[in-house]
């Protein structure tokens, strides 16, 4: 077990395996698994309530996805837009699709200033709309790489040169298959392929003798560059190109069936128009690939090119979760996957990525985030978060960049999917039928207070804390002489599965989720406690929880939270039930 100190507001970071949770806790958060979910989990339609969720974050989350079609953005001019044009969202746990909706247009405007077609014109999105995944794609490449090391025609150690000699260009002789995998080699991020060189050849070419921006290993650097390189490996060291690669041994076996490169027909048909652009002269993008240099290159590359629907990425995100293997066929090996998953960048805090997969980026996985929480974005407004300590996953498809890209981000979105979902998985009370539980919103301070008479040989505190937020959003435990006028911290030990922490009086930090047992002697005197919990104006997370508070001197009872609830006064703070 490895335990970092709290100090200040550093959290308890306990990594340490716990032990699978049983199946009739799926919808648990504080009871993380180890692994993966039960073999043979299939997917079927449920609602959160039947797989033992609090459907009302869930109702928030597809509330904001809605939202994000009709507000939130701003063109150029700074004139209102909606964030995206349209939407589907899909959450699960535990093979439970507890949400599928879709939301929005495949298509609205006819062109890039947003000026909108004639309203019988427009085509809504349905749960079949095919979405153009962008970087999501580079998920695809990662697994086929995979692949290819589990044949044995890769090794993630030798250099790329080994299988492509002309990467070697520049001082790249060093740059291994990992590197690439983790966006450690040292590439640039992109390069404009499509308007510097001709034709697909010379454009694969420029990418795979680009210069070097750092040493391998040195820094981490996304780059799209790395993956085209991925993509044209898999190729030469196969025989096959990409798209077949893909094809055969990741979405045919999955039954994917409308997942693919340059789609045709009723695929095509089904597409969301994306943005409507001028250089190069394209017009509105539909059915083909919306990066440039994807497109450049014949809409085949290891960067971009896939489209999927919200139905095939479900059995994507499922069979991951599953260790690489869904209804009895398997893409990859157990311990492939869990390679895919183990941070390989420890050198660049922030920057957690696993074998193709980001892991634990708030910034889009929201409360779900963790050390085994993991995913990618599309530039397109695509995301994908699988967490496996709850067996749970995400998938919200967005043409976020339809008509324009510039209209704004959908991070805060792609938040409240996560956070609808973590929120919407139980953290029932340690002691009783409730517990107190902080608020969920941006830029709060919320109080939890209770008066307690501490005789003059003292006493202690002890309570039930639950604690998974941000770094930056704090839970301080203060004490209080004078009636409120002023307030110390009060330094508590925290005990988690036998390891015991002193802390300075505050905690903050996610990735954990065990309830801890606290607690700390109380000096004499007529005193106020405080349970005080300040957010910032950035992202947050499942949030903290406390229960059980008991203070005693001896054998005498000062305060118990259990039989006198209305001792504590909430400000912000709520209760919860079981």
């Amino acid at each position: 077990m490895r335990a970092a100190v709290l100090a200040g507001a550093t959290v308890l970071a306990l990594l340490a395996s716990v032990a699978p949770a049983a199946a009739g806790d799926a919808a648990r958060f504080d009871q993380p698994r180890r692994g993966f979910s039960p073999a043979g989990t299939e997917l079927r339609d449920s609602s959160p309530r039947a797989a033992g969720l609090d459907p009302a974050p869930v109702r928030e989350a597809l509330a904001a996805v809605e939202r994000g079609t009709r507000e939130g953005g701003a063109d150029a001019s700074g004139t209102s837009r909606p964030l995206f044009s349209g939407a589907v969202t899909v959450m699960a746990t535990g093979g439970e699709v507890v949400a599928r909706e879709a939301t929005g247009w495949a298509l609205r405007y006819a062109d890039g200033q947003g000026t909108e077609l004639p309203r019988d014109q427009w085509e809504p999105v349905t749960e079949d709309t095919v979405f153009d995944m962008a970087s999501v794609s580079k998920l695809f490449t990662s697994v086929v790489v995979m692949q290819q090391v589990e044949a044995g025609r890769v090794d993630l150690d030798e250099p790329v040169a080994t299988y492509l000699p002309e990467f070697a260009a520049g001082g790249k002789e060093g740059v291994t298959v990992r590197h690439l995998l983790t966006h450690t080699g040292g590439l640039p991020a992109w390069l404009p392929l499509w308007s510097a060189y001709p034709d697909p050849g010379s454009r694969l070419r420029a990418a795979l003798e680009a210069t070097p921006v750092g040493a391998p290993g040195e820094q981490y650097l996304y780059s799209d560059l790395g993956l085209i390189a991925l993509g044209a490996l898999v190729e030469r060291v196969s025989g096959d190109p990409l798209d077949a690669l893909v094809a055969e041994g990741v979405t045919g076996p999955l039954g994917m069936v409308d997942t693919g490169y340059n789609p045709t027909g009723d695929v095509r048909d089904r597409a969301a128009a994306t943005e409507h652009q001028t250089t190069p002269p394209r017009g509105m993008v539909r059915g083909e690939v919306h990066d440039e240099n994807a497109w450049a290159l014949g809409g085949v590359s290891g960067h971009a090119g896939v489209f999927s629907t919200a139905r095939d990425m479900s059995v994507l995100a499922q069979a991951m979760l599953d260790g690489g293997t869904y209804a009895g066929e398997r893409i990859l090996s157990r311990s492939s996957v869990e390679q895919m998953l183990a941070d390989e960048n420890r050198e660049f805090p922030g920057d957690a990525h696993g074998l193709g997969f980001e892991l634990d980026q708030r910034w889009y996985m929201g409360a779900l985030s963790g050390p085994r929480t993991a995913g990618h974005t599309g530039y397109t407004g695509t995301s994908l978060v699988l967490d496996y300590q709850s067996g749970s996953f995400a998938v919200l498809l967005t043409n976020r960049v339809h008509p324009s890209r510039s209209w704004g981000s959908v991070n805060a979105v792609r938040r409240a999917v996560a956070d609808g979902l973590a929120r919407a998985l139980r953290v029932p009370p340690r002691e009783g039928r409730t517990a107190w539980a902080t608020p969920t919103t941006d830029a709060t301070t919320s109080t939890l207070t209770a008066a307690v008479e501490v005789p003059a040989r003292g006493g202690r505190l002890a309570f039930d804390l639950f604690v998974d937020t941000e770094a930056t959003d704090v839970l301080a435990l203060e004490t209080s002489a004078d009636g409120g006028a002023t307030w110390s911290p009060l330094p508590f030990d925290v005990r988690d599965r036998g390891v015991v922490t002193r802390t300075d009086g505050t905690v903050a930090g996610a990735g954990h989720r065990t309830w801890w047992q606290a607690s700390t002697r109380l000096p004499a005197g007529d005193l106020l406690l405080r349970w005080r919990y300040t957010t910032d104006a950035g992202e947050q997370g499942r949030g903290v929880l406390v229960d059980g508070v008991v203070a005693r001197s001896g054998g005498q009872v000062l305060l118990d939270g259990e039989r006198r609830p209305g001792a504590f006064t909430g400000v912000g703070w709520r209760t919860v039930r079981g």
